[in-house]
């Protein structure tokens, strides 16, 4: 009997023996850089001669790891090594498929600065981020070993019938396709392998090519808890070549994926396509991203609705879906909060997140990132008033920091306003009242988060039903959703809603059986 689920702590850094503890585990990580990483397929050790680094953002020349090139010849051989797989894990009794969970779930528990400290290094990501998100991964093991127990024999739900007994059972689907992102690169890829293996599906995994160290460790946990070979396949590659091929393959069942509006759409459509030899309709779970927005009315705590829309636009540098990147503002309140919002957004500590837990901000992932952002900046020079930020942060090491950037009277319908950008830039926008101040955040492609604070009853309930969003929250930031407390999925073009950490995900990684016996 296991115990009910608890979402797991976080890590109190003002504590001197958990600084310390941390920053052990940093030493213990850096000592691990450079190694070479193979692809694993049917629990076999593959090298290749062509190789790609997976590079330090604070240090670009600091590569923390080299992994395999992988090719389409690759793929087919992952997938025919799923299926095979297949036809004996789908037999799996559901308890037994729950413990490599919660077996995974328990080291990483015991290895949490390790994993965290991956992500300092690999991704970027300040102290307390990479700590919410090792948490969060742990969330994702214990919730859906406990929630794939749940639903697996769902026959008690059936009405009485008459001479004849009665079954309705969720079973797998078959090898489903995983590709993740490189922003939550511990606690996505947990969640989309749990969720993949708990319900008796194989699993062919392409992490991210900016993070493939960290999603690396996570399937360790599970290979080096016995899971059959062939159950978890690991490749990486550029996406255009090895996520395409995966997804177009005619032995895949299902595509689960978390990444930009432009890819997630390209897979929805191919995805879709019937290919020759292929038997079924692929599932598309698609979290595909947001341009979210804090409103706030006359009658707000206008601190906390400051706080809340700096902590929801800046964590981990505004790389979230999640992130509240658009404040909309009524006109009454609009020139204190922005004051107050520049004010604290000025006192955010940029630098190498490995420097200590008091950096608030580290870089951004990469190259591209710094290009796409600082055309957005200019953009937003020109589309708004700038605040304050707007600049790279030079290093001697050439890392890829910037500023944390905001814009004041940005015109609701611009470009800053509307795309997202994924990085450290917030546009604060006027509305002459709440009315026009949810309409405003309506007005997006996107419907993923969304924020409101105010202090009127009548207001939030406006909201509860007319702010089209997949997770709102009132008088607190956007971002910040826990397991199984606020399950995550978006409308719209933040894709299909697959509510994750929620109590019906484990459905759409299955398909449920009803069977009859006449006695």
């Amino acid at each position: 009997m296991l115990p009910p689920y608890v979402n797991e702590a976080l890590t109190d850094f003002s504590k001197p023996e958990n600084r310390a503890a941390f920053d052990e585990s940093l030493h213990r990580v850096k000592a691990e850089l450079g190694k070479t990483y193979p692809l694993v397929i049917n629990g076999e050790v593959i090298s290749t001669k062509e190789t790609f680094a997976s590079v330090n953002p604070s240090r670009p020349a600091e590569a923390v790891g080299h992994f395999a090139q992988g090719t389409r010849e690759h793929v087919d051989q992952a997938v025919a090594s799923a299926a095979r797989a297949f036809e004996s894990w789908r037999k799996v009794p559901v308890g037994e498929r729950a413990r490599y969970l919660l077996k995974a779930a328990a080291e990483m528990r015991r290895r949490k600065h390790e994993f965290s400290a991956v992500m300092v290094l690999e991704a970027g990501k300040p102290w307390n981020e990479a700590d919410a998100d090792t948490s969060e991964a742990i969330d994702f093991l214990e919730y859906y070993a406990r929630q794939a127990v749940r639903i697996a024999d769902s026959s008690a739900q059936m009405a009485e019938f008459p001479d004849e007994q009665l079954g309705f059972y969720y079973i797998p689907l078959g090898v489903g396709v995983i590709i993740p992102p490189w922003n939550f690169p511990n606690a996505i890829p947990a969640g989309m392998v749990a969720s993949t293996l708990v319900t008796g599906n194989t699993a062919v995994f392409k992490p991210a090519e900016q993070s493939p160290w960290i999603a690396y460790k996570v399937c360790e946990l599970f290979w080096n808890s016995g899971l059959p070979d062939g159950v978890l396949n690991f490749l990486t590659g550029p996406g255009d070549i090895i996520g395409a091929r995966m997804v177009e393959h005619p032995q895949t069942r299902f595509i689960s994926f978390t990444g930009s509006r432009e890819v997630g759409v390209k897979i929805y459509e191919n995805a879709a396509k019937v290919q020759p030899g292929q038997k079924w309709l692929k599932r598309s779970i698609l979290e595909m991203g947001g341009k979210d927005a804090v409103v706030v009315d006359e009658t707000a705590n206008l601190a906390a609705a400051a706080q809340g829309i700096v902590d929801g636009a800046f964590g981990f540098q505004g790389q979230k879906c999640s992130a509240g990147s658009r404040a909309i503002i009524v006109d009454e309140v609009y020139d204190r909060v922005a004051e107050r919002v520049v004010e604290l957004t000025q006192k955010l500590n940029v630098g190498a997140p490995d420097a200590g837990p008091n950096v608030n901000q580290g870089p951004v992932i990469d190259k591209d990132a710094v290009h796409k952002i600082l055309g957005y900046i200019e953009l937003g020079t020109q589309e708004g008033k700038l605040l304050c930020g707007g600049s790279p942060v030079e290093t001697p090491e050439g890392g890829y920091f910037i500023q944390p950037t905001v814009f004041g009277d940005v015109p609701p319908d611009a470009r800053i306003a509307q795309e997202e950008i994924f990085g450290p830039v917030l546009t604060l926008i006027r509305a002459k009242d709440f009315e026009q101040a949810l309409a405003i955040a309506n007005n997006t492609e996107y419907g993923l988060t969304g924020a409101v604070f105010t202090s009127r009853r009548d207001r939030l309930e406006q909201a509860r039903q007319d702010y089209h969003v997949g997770n709102l929250y009132f008088n607190r930031k956007c971002t910040g959703a826990m397991v199984g407390v606020h399950p995550f999925g978006g409308f719209n073009m933040s894709g299909t809603d697959s509510k994750a950490g929620g109590p019906d995900y484990l459905l759409l990684f299955t398909q449920a059986k009803s069977v009859a016996e006449r006695l």
